[in-house]
């Protein structure tokens, strides 16, 4: 059973960043890059809003960029996912692909959180050409321009708002006579002149052959059907963190995003860290999981000092 030092669980900005920490530190990572290598970003097109890059870069090409720096000093980067978790025994075992047994010192998990989405086939076949699942990242390039959003959350509702300081138009989608977000997400959102809200309301197909052109929208209702001209499809129907396997053992909110020390990487167990939107309700963003990336691997290096493995 082969043994390694710094285990890391995942790719993408939090799990590249802690491979090149940890690999900086001589803690000889290892990583395994779990079912979407790079994450989240390598289905992105432009990403405009991470340091360093003025003139924007193509978030597979941001990924490359990162899994090269991490390669360079030193990690071992493999393909494979975790398909299972012992935290209760120590050193720490893993199962990658149902098949190889591995133990580790110390474990960061990096593996992200996946977009719900509505499981149309436009929907998929237009992810990064109009269809999108994070406003924050993508609304810039939809200014003065008519767009579409799905959902009927907090999320969806902070969402619409932000699109609506951008957009000259947003029409939020919402399946039921009532949005579940907080009174005063509601309010912020019927308040605004450029939101129009369609309740009531299911996506029937986006339209466009290479790039969104439109929305068919049904109202359950009344069956009726017709068509909206925009340029952007923003989904808003919430995250689902990849976290199933570990939740034996670590503690995690109601959705299963896990949870860490405040001002940490920590979790409840010792020598196990989390880092990235595995572990982020709140921001989910590149960037932020890029920086606790570097916390886990910190966390990490401190940890195995502590316990004298050198």
């Amino acid at each position: 059973m082969e043994h390694i030092k710094c285990l890391i669980i995942g790719s993408g900005p939090a799990g590249y960043t802690a491979a090149i920490y940890a690999a900086r530190a001589n803690m000889a990572p290892v990583m395994y890059m779990g079912l979407q290598p790079g994450g989240q970003l390598t289905i992105t097109n432009d990403v405009e809003n991470f340091p360093g890059y003025p003139d924007g870069i193509m978030g597979p090409e941001m990924m490359e960029d990162l899994k090269k720096q991490a390669t360079r000093f030193g990690t071992d980067i493999r393909y494979g996912i975790a398909t299972a978790v012992d935290f209760s025994v120590h050193p720490r075992k893993i199962t990658i692909d149902e098949t190889i047994e591995l133990t580790a010192d110390s474990v960061i998990i990096a593996t992200g959180a996946s977009a719900k989405w509505l499981g149309i086939p436009s929907e998929a076949k237009l992810n990064g050409s109009g269809v999108s699942a994070c406003a924050v990242c993508d609304g810039f390039f939809y200014r003065g321009q008519e767009v579409a959003i799905v959902g009927a959350g907090d999320t969806a509702a902070e969402e619409a708002t932000y699109l609506a300081n951008l957009c000259s138009k947003v029409t939020m989608i919402v399946r039921k006579s009532e949005m579940k977000a907080s009174k005063i997400m509601q309010q912020r959102v019927l308040d605004n002149p450029k939101i129009e809200v369609l309740f009531d309301t299911v996506t029937d197909e986006i339209l466009g052959e290479h790039a969104v052109e439109g929305v068919r929208v049904k109202n359950v209702l009344t069956h009726e059907t017709r068509e909206i001209a925009l340029t952007g499809f923003f989904v808003a129907i919430g995250h689902e963190p990849n976290s199933k396997i570990f939740q034996p053992y670590l503690h995690h909110d109601e959705q299963g995003y896990l949870k860490t020390i405040p001002g940490t990487s920590k979790t409840n167990i010792d020598g196990v860290f989390a880092c990235g939107d595995v572990q982020d309700y709140t921001y989910r963003q590149a960037v932020t999981a890029a920086g606790t990336g570097c916390m886990a691997a910190l966390d990490a290096e401190r940890y195995l000092a502590a316990m004298g493995i050198h």
